[in-house]
């Protein structure tokens, strides 16, 4: 999920930053350079581990600013195809579901990638919003007043990674679409052991008691 990445990358260090030393001004402008940014094929940029190397420190004609040669380390997120990751639900809507680690929102687990059979139930007087219930177990069971497998933020959601994609920045966005999200995650829960994590509690009930 974590990784180090080793980058190079020529720096202007601003004139009001260089009464620093030069390695404490060299990591603040790289915070602000790649902290909670995403880079393709990369990942979103965590923390600047350390500095390997620099090199110039060049103060060209004209610029009151010194440029630097940089050698550095990153912690970037970047999952990988088929791993299993803990989140919250952040929305719920008939297109399926939306979770978030905290620092990384853009997750989505899409309605043909949720258990079979699953239905979406909506809350009345709202704008597609509402829960997904998974139909396990017989038809009485699962139209019962309070289904037992729902999805409602109450615990947290296993999921496996099933993509990861870095969109292109598009040229125009439509009015009143998402924000622009330069890294995508999608995920599935529709395998043994995936889902709120209390499910698999209940169905090894359900299995004792058979």
């Amino acid at each position: 999920m974590f990784y180090l990445s080793l980058i190079e990358h020529t720096l202007r260090l601003p004139p009001h930053i260089l009464h620093l030393p030069v390695d404490e001004a060299i990591k603040s402008e790289l915070e602000t350079l790649f902290l909670d940014k995403v880079i393709a094929k990369l990942g979103l940029c965590i923390s600047v581990y350390d500095i390997r190397s620099i090199k110039g420190g060049f103060i060209f004609p004209g610029d009151g600013a010194s440029t630097y040669t940089v050698e550095f380390r990153l912690i970037v997120f970047r999952p990988f195809i088929g791993e299993i990751i803990v989140a919250k639900l952040k929305e719920s809507d008939a297109s399926g579901l939306r979770l978030s680690l905290g620092f990384f929102d853009d997750i989505y687990i899409p309605a043909h990638l949720l258990p079979t059979p699953s239905r979406f139930e909506a809350i009345p007087h709202t704008r597609n919003q509402g829960r997904w219930i998974w139909d396990f177990g017989d038809a009485e069971e699962a139209q019962s007043e309070e289904p037992r497998f729902v999805i409602d933020g109450s615990d947290p959601i296993k999921f496996r990674v099933d993509s990861v994609i870095y969109p292109s920045i598009p040229l125009e966005q439509p009015e009143n679409s998402k924000p622009f999200a330069p890294m995508v995650i999608t995920g599935t829960i529709n395998y043994d052991g995936l889902g709120p994590v209390s499910w698999w509690e209940e169905a090894e009930m359900i299995q004792e008691d058979e």
